[in-house]
């Protein structure tokens, strides 16, 4: 269990994601897969990162029961700071990062989904942010790099998932394979962008991050600003236990 390194192609890192039962990372998990990106991507043999997931899907953000086991801010304020480090060193890494989705791809899930540089996904994968049934905000600037503006809001405002067939009509997924293909389809683009000189990929990388029309760092860090008023103001607590008291931990 937790976040796990391997190279098993020439210029090609994976970093895997295992928290079992629905991949909702604690607060040290954030942190633990926001330093592996950056290791894989700082290493000058690896020229494409591939970002997966064991178990029943990709990601589905944070753990809800370690918030409601904090009597303070401090788990809220920790989720808060290491979502934010994860999502930035996806997308800051230094090589192109390929995210490898099955099932679902929720919450924090679309934080990664969303920065990654190319999104292969299974054909069971799902794509949402619930944030609103659970008491949270955010990740909407992650969501509108996946779907066009009025159907991000929608989404948003709905909590409503779409499959990974409607993303790859919009563009955001390169390629929509049978589950049992994902690992394959997700290495096989990998190795081909591995075989682009590293000097020039890292240089492109940048070069890329450079025009983006949206900061996603200070988007994102705004969205959170309101995760934090919601929670002083007690209503995200009171939306967050309804949720926990019948579902399972994820956000």
């Amino acid at each position: 269990m937790g976040v796990s390194t391997s190279v098993p192609d020439d210029g090609v890192a994976v970093v895997t994601v295992d928290y079992p039962p629905v991949n909702a990372l604690p607060v040290q998990g954030w942190y633990d897969l926001a330093a592996a990106v950056r290791a894989a991507g700082a290493d000058p043999d690896i020229r494409c990162v591939v970002l997966t997931a064991e178990g029943r899907g990709f990601n589905a953000g944070v753990d809800i029961k370690e918030m409601q086991r904090s009597e303070g801010p401090e788990a809220l304020i920790g989720a808060n700071r290491g979502c934010f480090e994860a999502f930035a060193a996806v997308y800051e890494c230094e090589v192109p990062v390929v995210a490898a989705v099955h099932g679902f791809c929720l919450g924090g899930g679309i934080g990664l989904a969303g920065n990654a540089d190319v999104i292969v996904a299974a054909d069971d994968a799902v794509f949402g942010l619930p944030e609103l049934d659970r008491g949270a905000l955010g990740a909407a600037t992650h969501l509108a790099r996946l779907v066009p503006q009025h159907l991000m809001r929608t989404l948003y405002y709905t909590s409503r998932t779409v499959p990974a067939g409607e993303l790859h009509r919009h563009g955001s997924v390169f390629s929509v394979v049978p589950r049992e293909q994902l690992t394959g389809a997700a290495l096989e683009l990998a190795g081909e962008i591995a075989a682009k000189d590293g000097y020039l990929i890292r240089l492109a990388k940048a070069a890329i991050n450079g025009i983006d029309p949206v900061d996603v760092r200070r988007s994102y860090r705004f969205e959170q600003g309101f995760t934090f008023e919601a929670n002083l103001s007690g209503v995200a607590g009171r939306v967050r236990d309804t949720f926990g008291a019948d579902k399972e931990q994820q956000t």
